[in-house]
């Protein structure tokens, strides 16, 4: 009998008043009990919406079904088919708004806990000693793969599993991309990452890191090296400022260097040679999920307050419901409906050496009215004349969107961008130059985890089909 409870099964996590000074897992994740309750809400549709929410097309309820009949390694085999991150994706994935969107579960209570039951099955199958895959018989062909990040991880492992010797470029000296650079150990540990890179590498995918493409090699050097495909998975690393009196003020970062400076670097850990402001107050400037990732970060790191502040209500704020969640239990303070229009900071003009000199003080805000419905559809912010007040703070982070970095479409010919700089590609994951392929944030700009593993699981399907035409011709 299936359970028709109409709640899915909690997910339990760390006390707020704990985590908060910690860099553990929020999230610890279903015990056996709670997932095999919550498999039993599955209905099993014969037509499952669910799946066809999924950017990677995991047949959730197969993977469900043998969750059921406790056979869990058979689980994580049908979610292995499609997908590449699996423990990645029970994290990060915006579940919400996709797979469990389209739940008919949900039409009268919760959906079913897809992302959660996932985790489960990933974490049983990465604590149990496995031996590695065996590398898939080569078909002779090389393809190179520019960044780590989960459009070009997918990519790879696809087409490793067909029999492509792939090549993975990274620029950063560890891989896994905005896995490990951007999102908090607290949301993904890092050695989540490592394991699914190490998956990868046993079916033959090389990684080569410390190399940037575009400095190091070029996209056309990689072609004379005897690469017959290339997919730029780089991401969009370039970080947007807002333009205003003060951005270049000490203690003003953008999310990306400060996130990086604390996941990647491990400015977080005591003996962490890495700068980084701890302490004081800081302001977070945004409300997608990076701006949570850094306010939560900053927290942990010491700061006495922490604003997220936002030119929209909390109806328009971007970011998942489950972070904004627990930032608000952990203490964040949103102000919501404010702009910043200046970042203020403490000046000595008698003394040009005091090494306070250019620090941030403080920030200057406007309140801000909804008004009517921009082209995306959401209401526009106008600005309260008269209505400008001052936040003391220490440090601003700007964490208003990203952009795709220019190297590489600085130096390849004939690839074509938008006004954006996004990389033009077609339906196909197909750039304006044969034999290149693109996807992720590199074409999308700033997204999700999954989507970016979808457009990397097209243009493998897309290198395949091209690397045999070219065979058969």
């Amino acid at each position: 009998m299936p359970n028709m409870s109409l709640k899915k099964n909690p997910m339990p996590v760390q006390e707020p008043e704990v985590r908060a000074h910690n860099f553990s897992e929020v999230a610890l994740g279903y015990s056996e009990e709670a997932a095999y309750d919550e498999a039993e809400r599955c209905l099993n549709c014969k037509n499952p919406l669910c799946v066809s929410g999924c950017p990677v097309n995991i047949q959730i309820p197969e993977f469900i079904a043998k969750i059921r009949e406790r056979k869990l390694d058979e689980a994580y085999d049908v979610i292995q088919k499609t997908s590449s991150l699996p423990a990645v994706c029970g994290r990060v994935c915006p579940q919400e708004t996709q797979c469990e969107s389209k739940c008919v579960r949900g039409v009268k209570g919760d959906p079913v806990g897809i992302g959660r039951l996932e985790r489960f099955v990933a974490d049983r199958h990465n604590a149990a000693p496995v031996a590695a895959a065996a590398a898939p018989r080569s078909n002779g062909h090389k393809v190179a793969v520019v960044g780590s990040g989960p459009s070009g991880l997918t990519c790879a492992g696809d087409l490793a599993k067909k029999g492509y010797k792939v090549t993975v470029f990274e620029a950063l000296h560890r891989a896994g991309g905005v896995l490990v650079y951007g999102i908090p150990e607290f949301r993904l540990p890092k050695s989540i990452v490592a394991r699914e890179v190490e998956t990868l590498k046993s079916l033959g995918v090389d990684v080569e890191t410390n190399v940037i493409i575009g400095k190091t090699l070029t996209v056309d050097e990689l072609f004379e090296m005897g690469y017959e495909a290339v997919f730029i998975g780089s991401g969009a690393g370039l970080p947007n400022f807002m333009n205003i009196p003060g951005e270049s003020l000490k203690g003003v970062y953008s999310a990306n260097e400060f996130l990086t400076r604390s996941n990647l670097m491990k400015a977080y850990r005591d003996n962490s040679a890495t700068p980084i402001m701890k302490g004081g107050r800081v302001a977070v400037v945004g409300g997608g999920n990076v701006a949570m990732d850094a306010a939560r970060t900053a927290l942990r790191l010491g700061a006495e307050h922490v604003y997220i502040v936002y030119r929209r209500s909390m109806e328009e704020l971007p970011a998942r419901r489950e972070e904004v969640e627990h930032a608000m239990e952990e203490g964040i303070d949103f102000r919501l409906l404010n702009n910043p229009v200046e970042i203020l900071g403490y000046n000595n003009p008698d003394d040009p050496r005091d090494p306070k000199n250019g620090f941030v003080t403080g920030m200057r805000c406007i309140r801000m009215e909804l008004g009517e419905p921009d082209e995306r559809g959401r209401r526009r912010p106008i600005e309260v004349p008269g209505s400008e007040f001052e936040l003391p703070v220490n440090a601003v982070i700007m964490a208003i969107g990203t952009s795709p970095n220019p190297l590489i479409k600085s130096t390849t010919k004939g690839l074509e961008v938008n006004r954006k700089g996004g990389i033009i590609v077609d339906e196909a994951g197909l750039t304006s130059r044969e034999g290149i392929y693109a996807g992720g944030d590199a074409v999308t700009g700033a997204a999700t985890v999954i989507s970016a593993m979808g457009a990397g699981k097209l243009a493998a399907k897309s290198i395949d089909d091209y690397l045999k035409s070219k065979e058969e011709n």
